[in-house]
């Protein structure tokens, strides 16, 4: 991803002091650089750093660490799906049983973890099984390929636009309680909102 925003000099965390003090503890948790993970494996973690990167054609430590402890939270929580597809395991063993297949796919590739490959037998990799073409083995057994790279892509998207970096660049104002919005007419905006740059 091109580092282009309309809000160069926009950064959402300063205005962390509107906010209630669990609103800031939430938020500023994401910036956190340093964890450890509950339910992932290294090589895991690995795979995963390097797909979510992919995915969201962005290769900021920062901000795909934060995507990589969102999805180990939710993993190790368990707290449940609202909903799942016939014919698709549980999340911890879709992802689990997943990413060992994507790991499988790059020593088929190249005798190498998937997340040691070039980038170009990465995507091809990643291509494949976003439409479910990639080859079947004995690991694929039971994981549907695009089911796998649709939670994968929704759990990296919900984590990156949660992302008070991202927020910065897209003019997000972050939360809006207890201080609310005054100026809610189109083509209004309060004082602390971002203001699109040309």
């Amino acid at each position: 991803m091109k580092n282009h925003t309309y809000y160069p000099t926009y950064n959402v965390m300063d205005e962390q002091k509107e906010w209630d003090s669990h609103t800031r503890s939430i938020v500023t948790s994401r910036l956190q650089r340093e964890h450890s993970h509950r339910f992932l494996t290294p090589v895991e973690a690995e795979t995963l750093r390097v797909w979510c990167a992919l995915l969201m054609d962005d290769h900021r430590g920062d901000i795909i660490q934060a995507i990589l402890t969102h999805i180990d939270q939710t993993l190790a929580e368990n707290k449940g799906e609202g909903q799942r597809k016939v014919n698709v395991p549980p999340l911890q063993k879709l992802l689990r049983q997943g990413l060992k297949a994507i790991d499988e796919a790059g020593w088929i590739a190249d005798s190498r973890p998937f997340f040691q490959l070039d980038e170009a037998a990465q995507k091809q990799i990643m291509r494949q099984i976003s439409d479910a073409s990639y080859p079947l083995t004995e690991a694929w057994e039971g994981i549907p390929q695009k089911a796998l790279f649709h939670k994968l892509l929704q759990l990296s998207v919900e984590a990156y636009y949660s992302h008070p970096l991202v927020w910065s660049e897209i003019g997000f104002g972050g939360p809006a309680y207890p201080r609310g919005y005054v100026r809610a007419d189109p083509g209004q905006l309060d004082p602390w909102e971002a203001v699109r740059k040309p």
